[in-house]
């Protein structure tokens, strides 16, 4: 066991500051039922529940009964805040989901993010109490929940521009507790922007930007494992996902660490053994960074969302493979984009969430069925065809392969044939997506174009139009703005 550099490990006394009392609280109960479908295609966070799946996604709450056969969905209207899932905790039939909302500035004209409460079920969603981002609400600056942790009957909140903020007697009050001993101000002290949170036994562990936190007395004394603080320390101090894995009586912490302002840190996944005495890095070197987003285990087995894909080691992170593109063979679907947000593994079955919709495995990935929230076209006021994301950047959206990808969704009334051609603002032919694809059922469907021509070049800036020719139907139009 390695000598730790005792005098920059960090032990500290607790100083509170600013408790609210629950005056900010709403109780909601469900005059409808929730929405069908699932609520958005970015999965920010995968919980199992009681005989529930739930999934946080930028559009708001989902959930499923019978392993993504339906879905169903809850926003403002049930009790959640308003905007995209943050983060989110579930225990059997108790669910805390934090909300967050994109916020133009007039001077920058750049996106803020800034919370928008914290909502608890205890009966697996029959009924909401949410609590209003006033009382979490330590700076108007980037203030939201990334992630949510429970320990002892106290409700721990990540907060990026709030800190670390606890809710005793299960959010009956609240208090920011910030993880050292300094007089909380989140733009001055590192260690006050709060990214991650996991309850282990009777430990907390916090990540910050400067390093990961310890307190085995409820949030009273803290130890802090840094970069630079240990010789065999982290890869970098921008913790921004903690997991624990136990296993054969071991017990082992795992983290993103990603570089934050120091020059020899780099992006990784370091893990401990020994209560955070000493870190390896086990995924990710300075010549290949990984960014990690999450981590999930199904008994000894490891698994970790990063932005390059979905990673899988059976050896506590000795050896690694890299999951391939994910495809879904029977409805003819791929996942484009090579980002990974979420996972969740649980005997032998696999949920992965990513920026371009929810996917399952029951054979370790060999095949997938892939999940998405789509506008069914031809009803309700939607048209036959329309095209998403739109505008469309090729260089940023559903990356793969060094090409970005639109989806031009449509419907088909029986058994047909499509042709699908995309035209420049003069009505000249682009390029041909597809020509006679044969669709054997009614149906909504989808193809993707890449945004570039029939000779492979990508196309300018600027307005383009597609016709989708379905026979013996019809042909049906739609307009897509490429911005890059």
């Amino acid at each position: 066991m390695q000598n730790i550099k005792t005098s920059l490990i960090l032990l500290v006394i607790f100083i509170p500051v600013m408790v609210w009392a629950a005056p900010f609280a709403d109780s909601y109960q469900l005059g409808t039922a929730p929405s069908a479908g699932l609520a958005g295609n970015g999965i920010t966070d995968i919980a199992a529940g009681n005989r529930m799946m739930w999934f946080g996604t930028g559009y708001g709450l989902s959930r499923s009964q019978d392993n993504g056969a339906s879905f169903e969905s809850f926003g403002v209207k049930h009790g959640l805040g308003a905007g995209s899932v943050s983060a989110l905790w579930v225990h059997g039939d108790t669910i805390l989901v934090a909300t967050a909302n994109d916020t133009l500035t007039n001077a920058s004209e750049s996106y803020l993010s800034n919370g928008t409460g914290l909502s608890i079920s205890t009966d697996n969603g029959a009924t909401w109490r949410h609590i209003r981002q006033t009382p979490l609400d330590y700076t108007s600056v980037q203030n939201l929940s990334y992630d949510i942790a429970v320990l002892n009957g106290t409700i721990w909140l990540a907060n990026f521009g709030g800190g670390l903020v606890r809710g005793d007697n299960f959010g009956e009050t609240w208090a920011v507790n910030p993880p050292d001993s300094f007089l909380f101000d989140p733009g001055k002290e590192l260690n006050h922007r709060v990214f991650s949170v996991i309850a282990v036994d009777d430990e907390l562990w916090v990540g910050t930007a400067e390093g990961i936190n310890k307190s085995t007395d409820g949030g009273k004394t803290w130890k802090n494992f840094n970069h630079t603080s240990q010789e065999q320390p982290i890869s970098g101090n921008f913790v921004n996902g903690l997991a624990c894995q136990k296993t054969g009586g071991r017990k082992i912490i795992w983290a993103s660490t990603w570089k934050a302002e120091g020059e020899d840190e780099y992006y990784g996944v370091s893990k401990s053994e020994n209560g955070g005495l000493t870190w390896s890095v086990v995924l990710g070197t300075p010549e290949q960074q990984i960014k990690a987003a999450n981590f999930s285990f199904d008994g000894a087995t490891v698994y970790v969302a990063t932005y390059d894909g979905l990673y899988k080691s059976t050896d506590f992170g000795e050896t690694w493979y890299l999951f391939p593109q994910v495809i879904d063979p029977e409805i003819d679907e791929k996942i484009y984009g090579a980002e990974t947000y979420s996972v969740h593994a649980q005997n032998n079955v696999i949920w992965l969430g990513t920026s371009d919709g929810l996917a399952r495995t029951t054979n370790n990935g060999y095949t997938w069925d892939i999940m998405r929230a789509f506008k069914p076209t031809g009803q309700g006021g939607v048209p036959r065809t329309y095209a998403y994301p739109n505008p469309f950047s090729p260089t940023r959206d559903n990356l793969a392969a060094n090409d970005g990808f639109v989806r031009l969704q449509y419907n088909t009334l029986r058994p047909t044939r499509v042709t699908i051609k995309v035209y420049d603002f003069a009505m000249d032919l682009v390029t041909t997506v597809v020509e006679g694809k044969i669709r054997y059922t009614a149906g909504n469907f989808n193809e993707v174009w890449n945004g570039r021509n029939d000779y492979g070049d990508p196309v300018a800036n600027g307005v383009y139009f597609y016709c989708v020719s379905i026979e013996e139907d019809g042909a049906f139009w739609g307009k897509i703005l490429i911005v890059n």
